[in-house]
């Protein structure tokens, strides 16, 4: 009769381990989806796009930006322009040399300052 106790207790804790794996796993991708749809631009998107554009046509056709991997984009990429606001994108087009390409937008006095592209870091 112990050792059905014991299995039984076993059998709960794998059971309730199980459950909050496959939870971790399901928020994890949700995670991973919301990165992608606030922090993915189109190549074509970024070739479209000129120095001195309006800041509002232009931020019209990128995501939002807002993503908890936005300091790891910022690293390796050029200094931002003095008294600009910035936004980081990951390019969803082919990686070069097995890395992601960011994408960097920066804005002043209402114009697209700057357009840089790096690979990540």
């Amino acid at each position: 009769m112990a050792q059905r106790k014991g299995c039984l207790i076993g059998c709960g804790v794998a059971l309730v381990l199980g459950v909050g794996l496959l939870v971790a796993v399901v928020f994890g991708m949700g995670k991973v989806l919301d990165m992608a749809d606030k922090t993915l631009v189109d190549p074509t998107v970024y070739a479209s796009v000129k120095t001195g554009d309006a800041e509002s046509e232009v931020r019209g056709r990128l995501p939002s930006g807002d993503s908890f991997v936005k300091a790891a984009l910022k690293e390796g990429g050029p200094a931002e322009p003095e008294g600009s606001t910035c936004s980081w994108y990951l390019s969803s087009g082919d990686t070069k040399n097995g890395k992601e390409t960011v994408l960097r937008f920066c804005f002043k006095d209402g114009k697209l300052a700057e357009k840089t592209e790096y690979p990540m870091q």
